[in-house]
């Protein structure tokens, strides 16, 4: 390998680049656009949940558990039913989500000891959002009617019952907000679209204005050519993740607890990878409409639904488990999430590391063979 051709044929890429001025400023403008776009907009937090109470026992106990709905930032009461009509319409039109009925005799028998009985009734058309605000329903009443349990027994001079005793404490994550969770991923997912994108476009265009003849008639080898196009677009896609990383830390909060330089030396390869992709594609089609759309499928796809970037991946059926680890985004998703919440380092996360060295290895020496393949 020459690097006197090498770098011939990058530095031809890099002006090719500069003097295109509108695909470079897209292609430094869109990983911000979509991260802020995303970032913002894209949130698993529940909170303020718009709630309707409908209130049979009228007791200060029924109005004190009303209040802890009111007193919690989960909640938001915008409706005190007057009839169970009005509880229901109000769910019904989409004004409230959560519906809290207060049975009759609630108060004299949370009083008493006895097991009362709160009906919640929950808008199941959004489902995510049901299922946990179910859980902070549940866990509000539950711990409200201990509390009053333990009054009444203070009160009648009863015995205290020492019960199971809970202790919870959330490491990595402690406010357990989804945007440290979210953003993290969203890098990884944003880097592989742009980075295939970028270069799934360089060959195919060679081959459809008639230049690529010209190329491939100088002593200039396969290897040397995919190279020097790449140098260029690792460059772009190295500033971009250098810009995602700074807003996700800085203007998302998002706490970096690792190492930064590991976060490079991981970008890097993974910026490597997703390039060897775009540019393998370019190769074989041959047409820069059909790189492009091949890019966008191979790439977005997988990178947003197998990569755990939001859904488990163990969750999943088995076989799309084995089909995600076909995809780099996997892997990187959890570099990523390592690095940046749990502060983890190689001895952790070498299977990782180790995995996007052979993709990106491979799908290089593909895109070389087919190179040569064509030439011949």
């Amino acid at each position: 390998m020459s690097f006197r051709r090498w770098w011939a044929v990058a530095h031809k890429e890099f002006l090719h680049i500069v003097r295109d001025s509108r695909s470079l400023y897209m292609a430094l403008a869109t990983p911000l656009l979509l991260l802020l776009l995303f970032g913002y907009a894209l949130s698993l937090d529940v909170n303020h949940v718009p709630t309707a109470v409908y209130d049979l026992d009228r007791s200060s106990e029924s109005r004190e558990l009303i209040e802890q709905f009111r007193g919690s930032s989960y909640f938001d009461v915008i409706v005190e039913a007057a009839t169970p009509a009005q509880l229901n319409n109000s769910i019904d039109r989409g004004k409230a989500l959560v519906g809290v009925l207060i049975s009759p005799g609630f108060g004299a028998e949370i009083k008493a000891g006895h097991k009362a009985t709160v009906q919640l009734v929950l808008d199941g058309s959004d489902s995510n959002t049901a299922n946990i605000a179910l859980g902070y329903a549940t866990s509000l009443v539950s711990a409200y009617g201990a509390q009053v349990r333990a009054t009444a027994r203070e009160r009648l001079g009863a015995p205290k019952v020492e019960g199971l005793d809970a202790r919870v404490r959330v490491i990595f994550n402690s406010d357990l907000k989804s945007r440290n969770y979210i953003v993290p991923g969203l890098i990884a997912v944003i880097l592989m679209i742009i980075a295939a994108v970028l270069t799934s476009l360089c060959v195919a265009r060679e081959w459809e204005s008639g230049t690529m003849e010209q190329l491939l008639s100088t002593p200039l080898r396969p290897v040397e050519l995919l190279l020097g196009k790449l140098a260029a677009y690792f460059a772009i896609g190295m500033l971009d993740m250098v810009i995602c990383i700074l807003t996700g830390v800085y203007l998302f909060d998002v706490p970096l607890r690792g190492s930064a330089v590991l976060l490079i030396c991981t970008s890097a390869l993974f910026c490597f990878g997703a390039l060897c992709w775009g540019i393998m594609l370019s190769t074989v089609t041959r047409n820069q409409v059909i790189a492009y759309q091949m890019s966008m499928i191979t790439s977005f796809l997988p990178a947003f639904l197998l990569s755990g970037f939001i859904y488990s991946v163990d969750n999943m059926p088995r076989v799309i488990q084995i089909v995600s680890y076909a995809f780099p985004s996997r892997y990187f998703v959890t570099i990523l999430k390592g690095i940046f919440l749990k502060g983890v380092g190689v001895q952790i996360l070498w299977t990782e590391i180790l995995s996007l060295f052979v993709y990106g290895l491979l799908v290089f020496v593909f895109a070389v063979r087919k190179m040569r393949a064509k030439v011949a």
